[in-house]
C-alpha cells in the first residue's frame, strides 16, 4: 500500500504543504531516516544504525500511560510476535522521561524500546513535534535504513493491524 504522502511525493518529487504536522515537514519517502540516538527504558542509548538488518517499525506517540497511547503500545506488544517474524523492530518515541517509560513498559509488559526524547530533536527531525509532546504517526524504514512508507494519521486501537499489513506488502513487493 503506497500513502498518499508516498504517491504525492514520487509523482512530483516534493512534499505537499500539507505534509508538514508538526513543527517541521515530515521526511522524504525513498532517502535516509533520520538517524537518532536516545534512550531507551533501560537507559541504554540506542541508534537507528543499531537496527541495520532489520525493518523497524518507528512510532510517535504523545504520553506514556494516557489511554491512545495505552491502547496503541498494547496491540503492538500483542503483535510484537508477527513483527519480529518479518523480521522487524517496533520502537516507540516519546518525550517522556526514561523513568517514565520504564514504569509504562513494566506497568504495561512491552518488550520493545520507547526512546526518550525529552527536547524534541529527534520527533522534530521526523516531523512530528508539536510544542511539547511528539505527535501520533509511523514511520516504516527498510533494512538500509531507508524511509518506505509514512503514517501522519493512526487510529490507536487498529494501527499495529495497519501496520503489519503495510511491512507484508513492502516485503513481498
Amino acid at each position: 500500500m503506497l500513502s498518499l504522502v508516498g504517491l504525492l511525493v514520487g509523482l512530483s518529487g516534493v512534499q505537499p504543504a500539507w505534509a508538514q504536522w508538526g513543527t517541521t515537514p515530515l521526511p522524504q519517502i525513498g532517502f535516509p531516516a533520520p538517524e537518532f540516538e536516545l534512550a531507551d527504558q533501560t537507559g541504554q542509548l540506542r541508534h537507528l544504525a543499531d537496527f541495520r538488518g532489520e525493518w523497524v517499525v518507528l512510532y510517535f506517540y504523545p504520553r506514556d500511560f494516557t489511554s491512545g497511547c495505552t491502547i496503541e503500545a498494547r496491540r503492538f506488544q500483542q503483535d510484537l510476535p508477527k513483527f519480529r517474524a518479518m523480521g522487524a523492530q517496533i520502537v516507540g518515541v516519546s518525550a517522556d522521561s526514561v523513568d517514565s517509560h520504564e514504569r509504562f513498559c513494566s506497568a504495561e509488559g512491552l518488550q520493545f524500546p520507547l526512546l526518550s526524547d525529552p527536547d524534541g530533536k529527534v520527533s522534530e527531525a521526523y516531523g512530528s513535534w508539536m510544542g511539547d509532546v511528539a505527535l501520533r504517526n509511523t514511520f516504516l524504514i527498510d533494512r538500509e535504513g531507508i524511509l518506505r512508507e509514512i503514517d501522519p494519521i493512526v487510529h490507536p486501537s487498529r494501527h499495529s493491524a495497519e501496520v503489519l499489513a503495510q511491512l507484508r506488502e513492502l516485503i513481498n513487493g
